[in-house]
């Protein structure tokens, strides 16, 4: 029996208050945070299977925020229903079909664009977790306009070698005990991007975590995997900070 795939844990969540607002971009609903001074500097979100409204993503959104960067997590799914806890996973991967993180490029577009011209962003990042580590993985190697990218724990793209030639520092974070990412697959992509890549990178694995361990916010959190997750986030923002 194969593990479910991108399975974590997402248990009783505790309710979120969110700092930011939502608006329409063409034909994208987004979540946006902006710190309280104007800056120039912007990132990206992309979320999980959970999608855009999940409590989770926006408290991330928020956090970078509060670091001093525009911070926008678009509806990737279109307004299409996100993976939901109670579906059943023999459906995951027809679901997948029409969820590709692989064709996130025209929505990517529209918010780089929406940045840029209506909030002035002169450099732009990307953060993804999960089925958004695999979107970010995506379009670090198709899209110039992204400066930096983190992609937390996205399964890893092999169908070709032109999937190690990112085109801007990337940093992916991934944890040690992650039933979905084995650690050979974290080798090879050591190995490959050493061969291929030929800009700034990072992998780093942090003991003792799973799947979905960086997004939990501070009153879900286990106290044994708390310092792990707050080194995953700390890292996260130093590599944007390095960058944009």
């Amino acid at each position: 029996q194969m593990a479910d795939p991108f399975l974590y844990d997402t248990g009783e969540r505790s309710r979120y208050g969110c700092l930011g607002h939502e608006v329409q971009i063409e034909h994208i609903k987004a979540y946006v945070c902006r710190p309280s001074f104007f800056t120039d500097k912007a990132v990206i979100v992309v979320h999980d299977i959970f999608g855009w409204l999940f409590p989770d993503i926006r408290y991330i959104v928020d956090l970078i925020a509060g670091h001093g960067y525009i911070t926008i997590c678009p509806d990737f799914f279109k307004g299409t229903d996100p993976w939901k806890t109670t579906d059943h996973w023999a459906d995951f991967a027809d679901w997948m079909k029409t969820h590709d993180p692989m064709k996130v490029d025209k929505e990517a577009d529209v918010v780089l664009k929406y940045l840029k011209e209506q909030c002035g962003a002169k450099k732009i990042g990307i953060v993804g977790f999960s089925w958004g580590g695999m979107a970010v993985h995506h379009l670090m190697l198709k899209n110039p306009q992204l400066t930096a990218g983190v992609s937390l724990y996205g399964r890893i793209i092999r169908d070709s070698e032109e999937r190690y030639n990112l085109l801007n520092p990337t940093f992916f974070i991934f944890g040690e005990k992650d039933h979905t990412i084995s650690y050979d697959q974290i080798t090879l992509l050591e190995e490959k991007l050493k061969q291929y890549c030929k800009v700034a990178y990072k992998i780093k694995v942090y003991p003792g975590q799973v799947h979905g361990f960086a997004q939990l916010k501070p009153e879900d959190m286990k106290p044994e995997n708390k310092p792990y997750i707050e080194e995953a986030r700390k890292d996260m923002i130093d590599w944007i900070k390095m960058f944009i």
